[in-house]
């Protein structure tokens, strides 16, 4: 076999090893994420069917959010220290013990420190997942820079998808068998999920540096940090009226029933996610250099049209204007604008870090995309409950005006946003190769 030949075989055996790799991060993401959506409205129903307040259901998930943050600005460095496959088996076991928790004492017996504390444990699993997961497409799309884009936006897109099936499946699961059971079913997928990826998985997902240094994990990159404090605004506009305000107003306004708003909130998630998937060819902007890729530029337009969906739901509700109708139709359309932005920043993060650094990158940017869920949870609780004495409508008009103003941020913090520098290179998905 000449010198050629092998190159070939050796490259279409990493090619092969790379694309099995994917298959089996996807997969154990997917498992994690369908249990993470569905913890989400389990929480959420169960504490609020009990009596909890639209602030106390919100305060559930504070030490998930906060404990986001700081897996977001550890998880890179622990990353690049001991590889993303370490990372990624300890998210998988991290949920694990989260939902143990839960399942191993009587619904009766919780009380809100233990589920905070159970739920902080949930936000480490289900970040320490996406970070591992996110960066490891960096290190096995290849160096085709379309392919990266597609893989990056599939794989976001099908989370999402799958996040709110989670939503879905949460609420049928609690009004079906209950809340505990519930737990024992969701346990059983995560470990479905973590055997059949550590089992089958080739090699590591890139090599591990030891040499990292905590220090490391500041960005010096301009349009990285630009980019992450944008996405910290995008993702806390979202959450500011989806998190708590939402569920909450149509289950206590407009009387649906929790599956009937669970079964909303999923479907609203599988289409955000479809549209995130298809993120690739619905833009198609071509660059100076003939690449049909985003940049900068994209990401700013969408965020100003963004912005004009939540302001124009809020006045249709100060207008009385029919509230189901309103939310529903609102919700999808700013759905579709709000998931082909979020894909162009998952892209964008990616091509503007290097391979050497894009786990810490990608930490810094989910750790910024963290405090914007952390700021939209407890603005959604806090601001529903004292809008509430302006009308049943006036919680979520406040909660949606502020998600304007956060949407507004968004695209000023975006003008700052250069075209990708680099154009994503392979690193081998085996640390021999």
């Amino acid at each position: 076999m000449n010198a050629a030949t092998t190159r070939v075989c050796a490259a279409a055996n990493t090619g092969s090893g790379n694309v099995r790799n994917y298959a089996l991060v996807t997969l154990a993401y997917w498992c994690d994420t369908l249990a993470d959506g569905a913890i989400r409205t389990l929480v959420l129903f169960y504490f609020y069917q009990l009596g909890y307040s639209a602030l106390q259901v919100a305060s559930l998930f504070l030490f998930y959010e906060i404990f986001g943050i700081v897996t977001n600005f550890c998880g890179g460095y622990l990353a690049s220290r001991f590889g993303l496959k370490a990372t990624l088996f300890m998210g998988l076991g991290t949920q694990l013990v989260a939902l143990s928790m839960l399942a191993l004492l009587p619904p009766s017996a919780l009380t809100v420190a233990y589920v905070m504390v159970s739920q902080a444990l949930s936000g480490i699993a289900k970040d320490l997942t996406k970070m591992s997961s996110k960066s490891a497409v960096k290190l096995v799309a290849g160096e085709s820079e379309g392919r990266l884009y597609k893989w990056v936006a599939l794989l976001t897109g099908s989370k999402n998808a799958l996040k709110g099936v989670g939503f879905f499946l949460g609420s049928l699961l609690l009004s079906l068998i209950g809340f505990q059971a519930s737990i024992w079913t969701l346990a059983a997928l995560v470990l479905t999920g973590l055997v059949i990826a550590a089992s089958m998985m080739r090699g590591g997902l890139g090599p591990a540096n030891k040499k990292a240094k905590f220090s490391q994990m500041f960005s010096r990159d301009k349009a990285i940090n630009i980019l992450a404090v944008a996405r910290l605004f995008l993702f806390g506009a979202r959450d500011i009226w989806f998190v708590v305000a939402v569920p909450v107003f149509l289950s206590s306004v407009l009387g649906w029933k929790f599956w009937q708003a669970g079964a909303f909130m999923a479907a609203w998630v599988v289409g955000y996610g479809a549209v995130q998937a298809s993120a690739p060819a619905l833009i198609r902007r071509k660059t100076a250099e003939g690449h049909k890729q985003p940049d900068g530029h994209t990401a700013t337009w969408l965020a100003f049209v963004l912005a004009a969906f939540p302001a124009a739901i809020a006045a249709a509700l100060h207008f009385n204007f029919s509230p189901g109708a309103v939310i529903v139709g609102g919700l999808i359309l700013f759905g579709v604008v709000f998931a082909l932005n979020s894909a162009v920043h998952s892209y964008l993060i990616l091509a503007y870090t290097d391979d050497k650094k894009v786990a810490m990158n990608v930490g810094i940017y989910y750790m910024a995309n963290a405090c914007g869920r952390l700021a939209g949870t407890v603005l959604s609780g806090l601001l529903y409950q004292l809008g509430l004495r302006h009308g049943s409508n006036g919680g979520l008009i406040w909660c949606l005006l502020a998600s304007t103003g956060f949407v507004v941020a968004t695209g000023i913090l975006s003008l700052g946003l250069p075209r990708p520098r680099h154009t994503p290179s392979a690193i081998a998905a085996d640390a021999g190769d």
